[in-house]
């Protein structure tokens, strides 16, 4: 039997790890699963919320790292995360995505001799501005097995000089969460609570610091929901690092009394599942939901100037467009004047809910015998 920890540390990464554990726990006889949640995201809105809706057991272990730089966090990860590890000598430590968690925590088993396995690897932006491309890269490097999600991660490796007996192609563990619980969304009434049930509606999500720091460029963004807040509702659901900023650039009051624009707190899982995906339009700076969005066939503006899942971009579901106002506007009728999407929405190869299994099954296969 393989013992796993399995590292949450921020929002995206609970529905990368819950499909993964379920698996686990399924194939009892195989794995014995450990969840720790390092506290990257403390607020419970943030996390405990994302726990419960994704049936997620009670973290075995929850560092209670909370906020702080880039630097402090890592560091303060790494300094928690080190005796666990020794206690509990797993035989692989699991980390997904691009948080500063998941670095952290491959870092710790790399000077231990500990196997990491990095889901969702290979994955560029080739900005290295972004702290998450760091986070990525470097992982990259270190970890012992490379789970990764599409082909064009797959080539970004090989590029990078990795070994392909490191590699392999396992799908995307996102759309796992996404498929299981899309029935399960339908109980919610988030849509007739926010009134926008049977309409055509709008929803944004809006956190990266590139974006919500900078007061000229989030004037901006603000500005282009503001125009097409004119045209259907347009549901906002405000990170906390977001509403942070809003009061500190004096902007709160301009976005409370806009017309159209629908603020909330944030959203549980379920809910913001049954709220985006019967939207018209989304627009974000959020990289997984760039990938929900095109599972699900919904037109999705990425509010950046790029991205490390051009996948979704190729197959026409998403179209990155930045933060000029005008290009916003322009990309949002666009999208607005295309068809609705069909059943016969392209999709990616293994992103069809069987991901996890994969996972495990590459965990297995590359374990000492």
């Amino acid at each position: 039997m393989l013992k796993v920890i399995n590292v949450v540390g921020a929002r995206p990464n609970f529905m990368k790890v819950a499909p993964i554990v379920d698996a686990m726990r399924r194939r009892a006889a195989e794995f014995a699963p450990v969840v720790v949640h390092t506290g990257q995201h403390y607020d419970a809105l943030m996390s405990e919320a994302f726990f419960r809706d994704l049936g997620l057991p009670r973290p075995d272990v929850h560092l209670e790292v909370g906020s702080g730089s880039h630097a402090q966090q890592t560091a303060a990860v790494m300094q928690r995360f080190e005796p666990v590890v020794l206690a509990e000598k797993p035989d692989w430590v699991l980390v997904v995505g691009d948080v500063n968690s998941t670095l952290a925590c491959a870092l710790v088993c790399s000077k231990l001799g500990v196997r990491v396995a990095h889901v969702e690897a290979g994955l560029r932006s080739r900005d290295r501005t972004m702290p998450e491309e760091i986070n990525r890269v470097l992982t990259d490097q270190i970890a012992d097995l490379l789970l990764t999600p599409s082909p064009d991660a797959d080539r970004n490796l090989l590029a990078e000089g990795v070994p392909a007996e490191r590699i392999r192609l396992v799908g995307n563990v996102m759309i796992d969460s996404l498929l299981k619980n899309l029935a399960v969304a339908e109980r919610s009434k988030v849509r007739e609570e926010l009134n926008v049930a049977g309409r055509d509606y709008a929803v944004v999500t809006l956190h990266r610091p590139s974006n919500v720091d900078d007061a000229g460029v989030l004037r901006g963004i603000l500005s282009a929901l503001s125009e097409l807040a004119k045209r259907m509702p347009v549901v906002f659901p405000i990170h906390p690092r977001t509403r942070k900023m809003l009061a500190e650039f004096g902007l709160g009051g301009r976005v409370e009394s806009e017309g159209g624009l629908i603020l909330t707190e944030p959203l549980g899982y379920l809910d913001f599942l049954r709220l985006y995906s019967g939207a018209r339009l989304v627009l974000t700076d959020s990289g997984g939901i760039q990938e929900e969005t095109t599972a699900l066939g919904i037109p999705c503006l990425t509010l950046r100037e790029n991205t490390e899942r051009p996948v979704t971009v190729e197959l026409g579901t998403n179209r990155v467009v930045g933060t000029d106002p005008a290009r916003i506007i322009a990309e949002a009728e666009a999208a607005l004047a295309r068809p609705r999407a069909t059943d016969e929405t392209p999709r990616v190869p293994l992103w069809d809910g069987k991901t996890a299994d994969r996972i495990l099954d590459a965990l297995a296969a590359s374990s000492p015998r």
